[in-house]
């Protein structure tokens, strides 16, 4: 089984990423007469030959036993190149992470670094100081350059590119002073690891919501596919480099070129005219790459079969995306061989791929193609292949109009992402690239097909819009399963919650209702009603503008929001208590409280929380005894204000002592870091050390759609979502119960951001936050004061955090001072409204 980079075509299909090293199998010299030497090396042959073969299993074992018999008679070498080939097995299993703990063991570097950790659990800085040092500590042998050389590929699998690319220059350096040194492999990696850079830039881009951050991150797309395009060609230039490598390298290089163009296309016909001229030089590529890979076509022979295989499916699919009749034919021609070879090696994976590529390429015979592709999938339980045909057999059952079958194979699809990113998103960052363009659809299809039909399954739509908001989020924070349980799993409550669902379905946004006693309720909306208010609403909402803007001016469109989205189940309502809105991320910066009946504030009905993907942790009610608090603040200019991509009119706060201050007379110990005080370090170490349920920062914050820009600032540094979930992990670890409470005061949306709730609350639930309350803009200073000493008083009379929280806005809004919209209804609850 080999791994791929774009997991929505080829799960794991990596030519060029997992097979860098010709995947020759590390095999001692025959020169031993030691009986237990030879039997290492005949395991090792057998393992290689099973690995070839595409049984990664067996060739682990017999790696393993090999590993186990050198150590047993002190052959060092034996032992290093047996862990490298535990390494290759490992990896086509998909356990990335393991592959990369069994080359810290291979190098001799401490395993408990955390050098393999997930990039959210780790900062890049210490990983690459750590790696660069070791580098230079170690001997240049051929066998230690192997090493490295197959960790900075692990490295590029787990999401650490900076590390990865850092260790390929350091020992590509190297490597040109070794005359044994193969030189040119290193290369190919470092332009799979600038093509991983391409696709993770191409992925955040199409996310990214803000205007003024979408032309930078259109700008480093292109630099990162201009810099692999680059690596690549001189390898095809060289005249020095193996034809093997040089077949990897043209058929990454083309598969880069067609896949660029495609996103040049799609800019250029969205008015991106400046791009006309490179998408001119790109197209202009594309023809001679085919002829190159054609030209080297007698070397597909001379690959192992299971890297054969996948070779050929690679250039039949990228010759599929060329409008060239004649490459039709040869594109079907290479399937039509990988399948006569993967079916000579009866690997089932091998055969599934083959059959599915078969079907993409046979419109005419494509049911009975994927049928085949998928029995060979649900033979040997590849749920990550089997996924995709399922999914495009629900596409043709909906063309036959046969929903029931196209139901069950949706479903069939989403229960398999699901196991897949359960089992190997922690492993595999490649998982989450491109997760919009090509999992997203399936999610929604699925609903769509839910709700036309007559009697729609209610309960199933909740759960699989559950899962893909779940799935999002863990794309966000680029981290595992989030530990969080779906509403109805929750216990031990005083009462169930009314819980409103709002999904976004493209040309309609649905409204499902879920009353305490388990009856739902739904209606359909027009989706262009929906969003043009909503789209207005947030154009003065996150406008500088806001605070002198006449209320009467706001409230058109909460009343019109109130109007589509609310009055349909106004009957069903509870008059009173709280509700949970579950969010869609076309409406997570939308403040929901604002919305308005024609009388009244939706806030003033009831109390409002917001959950991520109808998921929390288990809610509980913040106890007196709990009210210990860590606190930090700046209220002056300060060194981190000066970072790059923050927003703009950034100034000292005032009232943050006065805040601070409230918020220490209301609980009943506090510890503060103000100013010079409140540093990273000072924060993280407080956070393992000091006991606090309550963590309360009134410092700038802004929240966008991208996690790394999504950012709250110390007086060193602006401290990123990624970056503070490693800082809250360590209050997790030392806290039995974790963060009851996390307040963010002063934070800001980034202008166009509409799905604020990603990075207000994400980071916070993954580290173990029960409860986040958090501002959508930054409000005024005084009235912030305010509305925090009445929050806490209510949380010291033992008043549920929702609740506290409406009821803190409630005396905002009944001073003349404070009620506009500006002063109170930028503070949302996301998490536990207990």
């Amino acid at each position: 089984m080999i791994k791929r980079r774009d997991w929505a075509k080829y799960f794991f299909l990596s030519i060029a990423g997992l097979f860098t090293f010709n995947n020759k199998a590390f095999i001692a010299p025959a020169y031993a007469t030691d009986k237990r030497h030879n039997q290492a090396r005949l395991l090792t042959q057998r393992g290689k030959k099973f690995f070839d073969e595409g049984r990664a299993v067996e060739a682990l074992q017999d790696w393993k036993e090999a590993t186990k018999i050198y150590r047993q008679i002190h052959y060092q070498e034996g032992v290093t190149g047996s862990l490298i080939n535990q390494n290759y097995a490992l990896q086509a299993l998909g356990l990335n992470r393991r592959a990369c703990t069994t080359l810290l063991q291979a190098l001799k570097l401490d395993t408990d670094a955390d050098i393999c950790a997930i990039p959210s659990e780790q900062s890049t800085e210490s990983t690459t100081e750590l790696l660069t040092k070791a580098i230079d500590q170690q001997k240049p042998t051929p066998l230690n350059l192997l090493a490295w050389h197959n960790l900075a590929d692990v490295l590029r699998s787990i999401g650490k590119l900076d590390e990865s690319k850092i260790v390929l220059a350091k020992i590509l350096s190297t490597a040109k002073n070794l005359s044994s040194a193969d030189h040119s492999r290193i290369l190919l990696s470092l332009g799979n690891t600038e093509n991983s850079f391409y696709k993770q830039a191409k992925d955040n881009y199409s996310s990214i919501e803000e205007p003024g951050f979408k032309k930078e991150a259109s700008f480093l797309v292109q630099k990162k596919a201009l810099e692999s395009l680059d690596i690549y060609q001189q390898i095809n230039n060289s005249s020095t480099t193996s034809q093997e490598v040089q077949l990897q390298s043209q058929l990454q290089h083309l598969n880069l070129l067609l896949d660029f163009q495609e996103w040049l296309t799609i800019e250029v016909r969205l008015g991106k005219t400046n791009l006309a001229t490179v998408r001119a030089s790109i197209n202009q590529q594309i023809q001679p790459a085919v002829d190159l890979v054609l030209k080297n076509s007698s070397t597909f022979s001379q690959l192992p079969a299971s890297q054969s295989v996948y070779a050929k499916l690679n250039f039949a699919n990228s010759l599929n995306q060329i409008s060239d009749q004649q490459l039709h034919s040869v594109a079907i021609g290479y399937a039509k061989s990988a399948l006569r070879t993967a079916q000579s090696t009866n690997n089932h994976r091998l055969k599934s791929e083959s059959f599915g590529t078969l079907g993409k390429l046979n419109p005419k015979q494509s049911q009975t193609y994927f049928e085949q592709a998928l029995s060979q999938a649900q033979s040997v339980r590849a749920s990550d292949i089997a996924y995709q045909w399922q999914q495009e057999l629900g596409k043709l059952y909906q063309k036959q109009k046969r929903t029931k079958a196209a139901l069950q194979a949706y479903g069939a699809a989403i229960e398999n992402i699901t196991q897949v990113r359960k089992n190997l998103l922690p492993n595999n960052a490649d998982l989450q690239f491109s997760f919009q363009e090509k999992v997203e659809p399936i999610y929604r299809e699925y609903m769509r097909l839910l709700l036309a039909s007559p009697n729609p399954d209610l309960k199933r739509v909740i759960q699989t819009n559950e899962r893909l908001q779940i799935a999002q989020l863990e794309n966000f924070l680029q981290c595992g399963n989030l530990d969080i349980i779906p509403l109805n799993e929750v216990k031990n409550l005083p009462s169930a919650p009314t819980v409103v669902h709002i999904i976004d379905l493209d040309e309609s946004v649905e409204v499902i209702l879920q009353l305490a006693n388990g009856s739902l309720h739904s209606h359909s909306v027009d989706s262009k009603l929906v969003k043009t208010n909503v789209d207005n609403l947030l154009e003065i909402l996150q406008s500088l503008r806001l605070s002198s803007t006449a209320e009467i001016d706001i409230l058109s469109f909460p009343r019109s929001l109130y109007d589509l989205l609310i009055a349909p189940i106004k009957t069903y309502l509870p008059s009173s208590g709280t509700l949970v809105f579950t969010l869609d991320t076309s409406f997570q910066s939308l403040p929901i409280g604002l919305l308005h009946d024609g009388n009244d504030y939706l806030f003033k009905y009831c109390s409002i929380a917001q959950t991520l993907g109808s998921r929390v942790r288990q809610p509980k009610l913040l106890l007196k005894d709990q009210l210990r608090a860590l606190i930090g603040g700046l209220s002056e200019i300060n060194p981190s204000l000066r970072t790059l991509n923050v927003l703009e009119n950034m100034k000292a706060l005032p009232k943050v002592k006065e805040e601070i201050e409230y918020v220490k007379q209301q609980t009943s110990s506090s510890k503060v870091l103000l100013n010079e005080k409140f540093t990273s370090q000072a924060l993280g170490q407080q956070l393992s050390s000091f006991n606090s349920p309550i963590v309360h920062l009134t410092t700038h914050a802004q929240f966008s759609s991208e996690a790394k820009r999504t950012m709250f600032f110390t007086w060193d540094k602006a401290i990123n979502a990624l970056e503070f979930y490693s800082l809250l992990k360590f209050s997790a670890r030392s806290n039995e119960d974790g963060i009851e409470l996390l307040v963010l005061s002063a934070c800001q949306t980034a202008k166009g951001n509409k799905r604020s709730a990603l990075g207000i609350a994400g980071v916070a639930a993954q580290a173990g936050a029960r409860s986040t309350v958090a501002t959508l803009w930054k409000v005024d200073a005084d009235s912030t004061a305010l509305l925090m000493e009445q929050f806490y008083k209510n949380l010291k009379n033992g008043v549920p955090k929702a609740e506290a929280l409406r009821q803190a806005q409630l005396n905002l809004i009944s001073d003349s001072r404070y009620s506009h919209p500006y002063f109170w209804a930028g503070f949302i609850l996301v998490g536990g409204w207990l």
